[in-house]
């Protein structure tokens, strides 16, 4: 007796491997993103060689977004459509779930390319949405979650929580960072005080 075709599943097997490759990636360029900005990693060339990384992840992640998301147009019983996949809460299956996870895929695009147009809009511009970087790794965290048959298998916990924790810490370290640097000068300056005596 044979089993079921292998095939059958290509799609769905390629859209699952996509988007957890997606979120991987995306996860690292968001830590190194963070590292980035609170400063956090100092020494010669040190800088250039995160600014790179984090570049090409980020642009691997999209990529993988892309697969994820096309790949399903091949899946079957799931046929979500091209609606279904390009439309926010079109899809039939778990449609506030995947919903979520389209305008996750929208706004990492719409972030991670407008690196490319900051000379265009201004760098203070792009650094004010760059900082939402966070609210869309949030959304596809929450997409994973809901979205995802893999959500409960240990090894996408495992995913989840090694990505959460250092990504939340170094998040809570960004905004006590800025909390400091927008203190008063006087201020500071009395807090030093009281330091050293």
């Amino acid at each position: 007796m044979h089993g079921p075709d292998p095939t059958h599943y290509l799609f769905w097997l390629t859209s699952r491997a996509a988007g957890v490759t997606a979120f991987a990636l995306a996860s690292v360029s968001v830590g190194l993103g963070l590292t980035m900005a609170g400063r956090l990693a100092r020494g010669p060339g040190r800088a250039k060689l995160l600014r790179a990384i984090h570049e090409q992840t980020a642009l691997g992640a999209l990529i993988a977004i892309v697969v994820h998301g096309v790949s399903l147009l091949g899946d079957h019983w799931m046929n979500p459509g091209l609606a279904g996949i390009s439309v926010p809460f079109a899809m039939g299956y778990r449609p506030i779930a995947t919903g979520v996870g389209i305008i996750a895929g929208y706004l990492a695009a719409l972030l991670g390319l407008s690196f490319y147009a900051r000379r265009r809009i201004g760098a203070r511009l792009w650094r004010k949405a760059h900082r939402f970087t966070i609210v869309v790794w949030l959304l596809a965290a929450i997409h994973a979650i809901t979205a995802g048959t893999d959500a409960s298998t240990p090894w996408m916990r495992a995913i989840l929580i090694a990505s959460a924790v250092p990504i939340a810490g170094l998040f809570a370290a960004r905004v006590a960072g800025g909390r400091r640097k927008r203190r008063p000068a006087p201020a500071r300056a009395a807090l030093a005080t009281e330091a050293a005596s």
